[in-house]
């Protein structure tokens, strides 16, 4: 019965009675705040400023001029051409279609490019995470229960214990929410959306780098193993020769025309040769293995994906390249440079919003009742409003300093940015040059493997006229060893300097921005534990029809499994900035 007796609002603190706040005598003090701030010399941003820049403090950011040249050092050089180049596939103009199906297994199923694509997606939903800052940062609805007794021995309750006009015990219900919203009033969270958006453009521009990178290095190795083919071939094409000068000097030892030093230096001359293949075979191997790993498979045997060896594509005479300043539109390298120092320059708002009060909006709205029964009737409603501001002051330098900090670091920025497009004129500079001396260097060097061949030829018929003496015919047989070594390692930097040259360019990323990111399953997430000696069972005992899906590794034209269990996520297609 103590329960229903009426509970006096003056002891009851905890209902609050709605009352129209006096909206106007904020504002007043906020209009004063502003003639305060105007006033003070610590604000880096002035009152007409801050109006002109849709209210928001700090600097606005402007992309910044870089000065490069008007064109090539080699413009003038009849293998370059300054026509608008087509990057998107640039692969394909080596004219081999082995190239062109590891490049596309590369883009699908290469793990970095994965990881950088994911990074995207990482800073795709931290954007989203800070554009929710702009509306209340903190909302909650709540429901409690509270049973209050009052203590019967301490003020003021004592001396209405007995009295019965005060209840001490009494229930308290409630169910509401409330929310606090700081208001954007110096722009801080519009900064932070716009640092956030550059930040994913940054990130964006990685993965594009990463995949220019991805197709060179694929290109590139793929080339490295072509060329080690024809070395490969040249060197065995060699040991056949050099078999049979020896058996020519060993049956003319045997016949007593010349002595026994023609023997030991033609032997001495075929182990040397000899010698080079396991090199090369090594190196044939280390290619395989780097191609495996760009195409996302364990090293194996590669043979059914890129054929039996062959000889290295043939480079196209000409390259265009355009002009120097399309570098600043087309590299992402550069074009993520440039983000990194607007989102640095937005940081610079968001330091700077610190040095002024903090405005929000407080409030709580909801039903509070002793009875649970009373708790959603209209007399029930209860609420309360607060705005009000904090401002940290007696900061001794503290803020200014951070403001100072950013500033500092967006300058870093600013120059990171300069010396990307330096490093980028640089290398493409250097591509261009190493492409046409290297042509330079191969017709050289055809010219002298064919007089090598044509001497060789002379020299062993001679030798089995006994004109000359064995030694003429050895310098003749090495020198066309080294010579066709060197030819055919030419030939391979000629394609490989274009494929330099494309990379330095930023070709590639126009035509495979949009790529497929699998999301692996949670059972792949952790390495599986190693069986333990005992479990281990050998390899005989599994039929042959039992082969799991560990142990099968798909082509670079198949898909894995993991991707093929999982939704995948599109990283759309960009479009390309204008041009400058």
């Amino acid at each position: 019965m103590e329960r229903n007796l009426p509970i006096p609002t003056v002891f009851y603190t905890q209902k609050i009675l709605f009352k129209t706040p006096r909206f106007s005598h904020f504002w007043g003090g906020m209009g004063l705040l502003f003639l305060f701030l105007g006033a003070t010399s610590g604000c880096t941003t002035s009152l007409r400023q801050w109006v002109a820049q849709g209210f928001k403090v700090g600097p606005e950011y402007c992309r910044p001029a870089v000065e490069t040249a008007d064109h090539w050092r080699d413009h003038q050089e009849p293998g370059i051409k300054t026509d608008e180049p087509e990057l998107s596939q640039w692969w394909t103009v080596f004219n081999d279609p082995v190239l062109v199906q590891l490049v596309e297994s590369a883009q699908r199923e290469n793990l970095p490019l994965r990881i950088a694509g994911l990074r995207v997606l990482e800073a795709r939903y931290q954007l989203g995470v800070v554009r929710g800052y702009l509306g209340p940062q903190d909302q909650m609805l709540a429901g409690t229960f509270k049973r209050s007794m009052m203590s019967k021995n301490a003020m003021p309750f004592a001396n209405f214990a007995g009295s019965g006009f005060i209840p001490m015990v009494y229930d308290d219900w409630f169910i509401g929410g409330q929310l606090a919203w700081e208001l954007d009033f110096w722009g801080r969270f519009r900064r932070m959306i716009e640092s956030a958006e550059a930040n994913l453009e940054a990130e964006q521009e990685s993965c594009r780098a990463a995949l220019i990178l991805l197709q060179a290095e694929t290109a590139a190795t793929y080339l490295q193993l072509r060329t080690v083919d024809e070395r490969l071939a040249l060197a065995e094409k060699n040991v056949q020769l050099q078999q049979d000068t020896l058996r020519i000097a060993r049956a003319r030892f045997e016949q007593g025309i010349v002595s026994e030093l023609d023997v030991q230096q033609a032997q001495a001359a075929l182990a040397n040769t000899e010698s080079m293949i396991p090199m090369l075979k090594t190196l044939r191997r280390v290619s395989e293995n780097r191609l495996c790993t760009l195409l996302g498979m364990p090293p194996q045997d590669i043979s059914e994906i890129v054929g039996p060896p062959g000889k290295i594509p043939a480079a196209p005479p000409e390259v265009v390249v355009g002009i120097p300043a399309e570098l600043v539109r087309r590299r992402p390298d550069v074009r993520r440079a440039e983000r990194l120092a607007a989102a640095q320059s937005a940081r610079i708002g968001i330091a700077e919003a610190e040095l002024y009060p903090h405005i929000a909006i407080t409030g709580q709205l909801g039903y509070q009742a002793q009875n649970f029964p009373e708790l959603f009737y209209g007399r029930s409603l209860t609420g309360i409003i607060s705005p009000g501001f904090r401002w940290d002051i007696l900061q001794y330098g503290r803020l200014r300093n951070a403001v100072r900090v950013e500033d500092a670091r967006f300058r870093q920025a600013l120059l990171g940015y300069q010396e990307a497009v330096l490093r980028a004129c640089e290398e493409a500079e250097g591509a261009i040059t190493a492409f046409l001396q290297e042509q330079v260097r191969v017709r050289a060097l055809a010219r002298a493997t064919e007089a090598v061949e044509k001497a060789v030829q002379l020299a062993l018929l001679q030798y089995q006229q006994g004109v000359i003496d064995f030694q003429r015919v050895l310098d003749s047989q090495r020198g066309l060893v080294q010579q066709q070594d060197a030819l055919a390692e030419s030939r391979g930097k000629v394609a490989a300097n274009l494929v330099t040259i494309y990379k330095a360019l930023g070709g590639g990323w126009q035509g495979g921005a949009g790529m497929v990111l699998a999301e692996m399953p949670a059972s792949e997430t952790l390495p599986p534990e190693a069986p333990s000696p005992q479990s281990e069972k050998p390899k005989a005992e599994k039929a042959p029809s039992e082969k799991t899906s560990s142990e099968k590794t798909p082509g670079p034209a198949a898909k894995p499994s993991r991707s093929e269990a999982a939704p995948a996520e599109i990283v759309p297609n960009l479009p390309e900035p204008p041009k400058p």
